[in-house]
């Protein structure tokens, strides 16, 4: 059992140190809003700190699962970040959906202090995490990942290492432009089908069992039918994503023409007021 701090207890970090925990992991959490910490500590036991430095003090691996780069920078850097209260020899594994040049950033600012550091994106929303089934994708150094990836299975179902610092990253853009894809076609289609006079739900039932099945198809395929968009990841934070993706792509020189027609799909249903909705709200936009 390792020495472990996790910071950020949003709707994905609260059910993933929650599983650290039942695994017998010593944890101590921060979280910005102090009373979502208590909350976690009544939960699951365990401690809390009043900063990031503070949690992370003698901790073996320090987790992250925060908003954004800048949210990154803010629980890493400075004399409150975890970096100041980490031990040489120490792992920080990042879940944050960020971008590759804030992981090697924060890598080469760990390095300097003898931290490791790992980015592990997560796929799988919050039920994933909650169930304990997430997708983690990594990027870091061999010898830090053979220590982490042990830890990092009580709440995932997969987990490999795709490369270097960055390569979990790169690999996280990689499924949010699948998604935005196979979600914009699936809202389409339903879309045709309703417009068609069709049971949307029994053609559902047809194509799945064909070269049409998806994840998005068997898990939101009802959901967009029935008009209910309260079901995970939220269009704000897809968005966020999708420029991540998209600026990436400018670099590389990669290009993407349908995630940026997405993209702007998803602003219409952000202007419409659906920035909460989940991702499947692009049917929403046909039909207003």
């Amino acid at each position: 059992m390792a020495k472990v701090a996790f910071i950020g207890l949003g709707v994905m970090g609260f059910p993933m140190a929650g599983h650290l925990a039942a695994k017998g992991h010593d944890l101590c959490v921060y979280n910005r809003t102090g009373a979502k910490a208590a909350a976690w500590v009544a939960a699951h036991g365990g401690r809390s700190a009043a900063t990031p430095a503070k949690a992370a003090e003698g901790a073996d691996l320090v987790f992250a699962c925060v908003g954004n780069d800048d949210d990154l920078r803010t629980v890493t850097l400075g004399s409150d970040g975890a970096f100041a209260g980490m031990k040489a020899g120490a792992i920080f594994v990042d879940h944050t959906t960020a971008s590759a040049d804030v992981a090697r950033e924060l890598h080469a600012a760990a390095g300097k202090l003898g931290i490791a550091f790992i980015d592990a994106p997560v796929s799988g929303g919050q039920a994933g995490a909650e169930n304990g089934v997430l997708t983690v994708m990594c990027g870091g150094e061999d010898a830090a990942y053979a220590i982490a990836e042990p830890v990092i299975a009580a709440y995932a179902r997969s987990c490999r290492l795709m490369g270097p610092v960055g390569a979990g990253q790169l690999t996280k853009m990689v499924n949010q432009i699948c998604i935005a894809g196979l979600v914009e076609a699936l809202a389409e289609g339903l879309h045709f089908a309703q417009k068609a006079g069709l049971d949307a739900n029994a053609v559902v039932d047809v194509i799945s069992k064909g070269a049409a099945q998806s994840w998005q198809m068997e898990n939101r395929s009802g959901t967009m039918i029935a008009g209910k968009f309260d079901f995970g990841f939220a269009v704000d934070w897809m968005r966020k994503d999708l420029a991540i993706c998209l600026a990436e792509a400018r670099r590389n020189g990669a290009h993407l023409p349908v995630t940026a027609l997405v993209d702007q799909f998803y602003s219409e249903v952000q202007n419409h007021g659906g920035g909460r909705y989940d991702t499947s709200s692009l049917i929403k936009r046909l039909q207003d």
